[in-house]
């Protein structure tokens, strides 16, 4: 399916002197680039009305169905600034894909994954001023939400999907510093035939308690267990989780009920590039525990979107705390993270084609 966006420029686009006042430092989340895109849907009509306009507020009636029933799903990646001034997009085909996917499973109306392209191109050619250079990069929040007016429990019959966009300084100043991590023993975040998979706001909120309790033992994030026996790794509040051992192979999460990162997929592929022998399978936290006092475990550290890999230096449970290569960040983890930050600012060969430049 192809739609012809209708390019809107909004007539009070910042100014430059305010937009470089804003990129010093914009923090994560915080900043907004002028202008958003917007795609309509609705039964016997389908995907409509594409087009690219000013940044404003949606009018939303108070019986929308997503303010009711939670049908919504979102979407993230970003947009580098290459050295020479082009743009990259790192794998938006897999976003892409993803939100399809995610689309299928909460019952909604799937975008075409070349709209769903598009249209976040569309939006980083005219916000492209917005982009930070050095280690600064375009947030892009692709998402969608059920918009019929409507009380009743079924799906939808009208959806808005949208893409804004977010300038963001380096998520760590000085470099990625090993974080601290608490295991949730008392929330799990999905189960088996569940939305763990799906990247819906809802996962999300079930996280927030547990993050908030992390945060009261002095962790900076939770890692949550399998919600069945308890005890199997799944992954962080909002990254997967890697493990790294002495024998030189890394480990990971088995798919199912996680989300399947794709900063994750690109880590397994790049890993396996040179030679590293890569498991995808369940690990308990006994085991964890038993291999960082052993010895055989080297490192551990989490992936996403945002941090690209934050290397995990300290684990914490009621059960006992311990500590994961001494507390600092390990070769493994550094070496991959440079790797995939050097292909997605355009500073390496791509073997992979993962990049799509911006004209």
């Amino acid at each position: 399916m192809t739609l012809k966006f209708d390019i809107q420029p909004s007539p009070n686009v910042t100014s430059d002197k305010d937009r470089a006042a804003k990129l010093v430092d914009p923090g994560f989340g915080r900043v907004f680039t002028d202008h958003m895109a917007i795609v309509r849907y609705s039964q016997g009509k389908g995907w409509h009305s594409a087009r690219v306009e000013a940044r404003a507020n949606f009018p939303l009636d108070p019986a929308g169905a997503v303010l009711h029933y939670a049908q919504e799903i979102f979407e993230g990646l970003k947009a580098y600034k290459r050295d020479d001034g082009g743009v990259n997009l790192f794998r938006p085909d897999a976003n892409a894909r993803r939100f399809h996917d995610s689309a299928e499973r909460m019952a909604m109306a799937p975008l075409p994954e070349d709209v769903f392209i598009e249209a976040v191109e569309q939006l980083v050619r005219i916000d492209r001023a917005w982009i930070p250079g050095g280690e600064g990069s375009l947030y892009l929040r692709p998402f969608m939400i059920a918009s019929e007016i409507f009380l009743g429990v079924k799906p939808s019959a009208e959806y808005i999907f949208s893409v804004i966009a977010s300038p963001v300084g380096s998520y760590f100043k000085g470099g990625p510093a090993p974080v601290s991590i608490w295991v949730s023993e008392n929330y799990t975040r999905a189960a088996i035939g569940g939305t763990g998979a799906v990247k819906c706001g809802g996962n999300y909120a079930a996280s927030l308690r547990a993050q908030a309790e992390a945060i009261d033992r002095g962790c900076d994030q939770v890692v949550f267990l399998d919600a069945v026996e308890r005890r199997y790794i799944e992954e962080l509040g909002g990254m997967n989780i890697f493990f790294a051992f002495d024998d030189g192979s890394i480990s990971t999460p088995p798919l199912g009920t996680i989300l399947p990162g794709i900063t994750r997929d690109s880590i397994i592929a790049l890993a396996k590039d040179s030679g590293t022998r890569v498991r995808e399978e369940p690990y308990t936290i006994q085991q964890w525990r038993a291999d960082a006092a052993s010895g055989k475990l080297k490192e551990a550290f989490a992936c996403g979107t945002a941090a690209v890999i934050s290397p995990i230096g300290k684990v914490c449970s009621a059960s006992g705390d311990f500590q994961i290569s001494g507390g600092v960040a390990g070769p493994v983890a550094m070496g991959l993270r440079k790797k995939l930050v050097d292909i997605q600012y355009g500073r390496t060969n791509d073997p992979h084609n993962w990049i799509r430049s911006v004209a």
